[in-house]
């Protein structure tokens, strides 16, 4: 067990969330918040976006391909797209 320093504000945060019953006991509180910002940082840290690189690599043959279009292009087709709505 590790003894953890609480801020007034964090303690009194802490206290309101177990009265209304959102939590058994600060330490309960204390321990799930820790928990899921842990999982939050793992999650981030262990995204390298590989899932990503397909995207990233079926972009990069369009260009290569000239199956590109302009800006413009892009908003005159939108445009028209709605205006036949």
């Amino acid at each position: 067990m590790m003894p953890v320093i609480l801020t007034s504000e964090q303690e009194a945060w802490l206290k309101a969330h177990v009265e209304r019953g959102d939590f058994k006991s600060i330490e309960e509180a204390a321990r799930q918040l820790i928990d899921e910002r842990i999982a939050e940082r793992v999650a981030e840290e262990g995204d390298d976006f590989d899932w990503a690189k397909a995207y990233v690599e079926e972009a990069r043959g369009a260009i290569a391909r000239g199956d590109v279009m302009s800006l413009a292009e892009h908003k005159a087709r939108n445009a028209a797209r709605l205006k036949s709505r």
